[in-house]
């Protein structure tokens, strides 16, 4: 763990998700199962809100829809990202949050992470009602993140220090799933509306068949949309990171493939503009996504196209 060298087993995954099966294949157990994963599993640890308010945690996530990841407010690579994801899945489920549906970003960093941080970091991600930010003592986040089956060993080879998973579930029903924290915002929406309260209403499935073809023609507009989108928007103003409209009549090229490729280096490196930026969006930083130039160049390419077909070629 990039912060923490947190030990822990894998046993709880491996018993949720068959938990999990039973439940899908015998909603009949659903009362059974629900008991298993109730106040005598979940610990009521007291964490302190991003408004500095003192909560516990099974009572956040009793009777409820709950989205839970692990987060930290200086990670440089999937936390941004992730974050970012989850804005937009609050977007699409603006009715329901704050009232049956929850999300709960509990940082593996505390140390750091004041709820005064936290609160500059949810304000820039435009968190609403329902959607906290918490922060406890590192003894605590270490079992809530055993328990939930969220940490992750530390290795080499994952510099972020945990992998970006989201924990979705229904404490009520005794429910959970567990998906990459990077997925498709409006999947992932469409599970918490669908898969949470299935049992009850199953809806009659579709076919392949009937989905719509996906209208990607393109590397760029594909790295574009499933990298870029959760914080960037072209010609629809700033969203949690910068318009793109028009951006490579404002910055050189290379420039920009060589920041979209690695923006932590060059914030290291001192770069001015780099600088800038993260002064700008203050703890939101631009994340490194493991792309390279050449990728970089292709979401550029695709921007500048992007920007001409709706705007004109100067629309800066």
């Amino acid at each position: 763990m990039r912060r923490h060298d947190w030990a822990g087993t894998t046993a709880l995954a491996a018993t949720i998700g068959a938990a999990m099966l039973s439940v899908v294949l015998c909603p009949t157990r659903l009362a059974a199962d629900a008991s298993r994963w109730g106040a005598s599993y979940f610990p009521n640890v007291a964490l302190t809100t991003q408004n500095g308010e003192t909560v516990h945690f099974y009572d956040l996530i009793k009777g409820k829809t709950v989205a839970i990841d692990l987060i930290y407010t200086t990670c440089e690579y999937n936390c941004p990202l992730e974050t970012g994801r989850l804005a937009q899945v609050q977007e699409l489920l603006a009715d329901r949050m704050g009232r049956d549906l929850f999300f709960l970003s509990i940082s593996i960093d505390p140390k750091h992470d004041t709820p005064a941080v936290l609160k500059t970091y949810a304000d820039e991600f435009h968190a609403g009602p329902g959607w906290l930010f918490l922060t406890g003592k590192p003894n605590d986040v270490e079992l809530l993140s055993k328990k939930l089956g969220l940490y992750s060993r530390p290795n080499r080879d994952d510099p972020d220090g945990h992998t970006p998973m989201l924990l979705i579930g229904n404490e009520a029903t005794g429910q959970w799933v567990k998906d990459t924290a990077l997925d498709n915002p409006r999947y992932v929406a469409q599970m918490i509306r669908t898969w949470t309260d299935s049992w009850k209403n199953a809806p009659t499935p579709k076919t392949y068949a009937e989905a719509p073809p996906i209208a990607i023609t393109s590397r760029g507009q594909y790295l574009f949309t499933t990298k870029c989108t959760a914080c960037h928007t072209i010609g629809r103003g700033d969203r949690i990171g910068p318009d793109l409209a028009g951006i490579s009549s404002l910055r050189e090229r290379g420039w920009l493939a060589r920041y979209i490729a690695a923006p932590d280096v060059m914030r290291n490196e001192g770069d001015p503009i780099a600088s800038a930026l993260f002064a700008k969006y203050k703890t939101v930083r631009m994340p490194n996504l493991s792309l390279t130039e050449a990728e970089a160049s292709d979401i550029v390419a695709y921007v500048d196209a992007q920007t001409a077909s709706t705007h004109g070629p100067n629309p800066k």
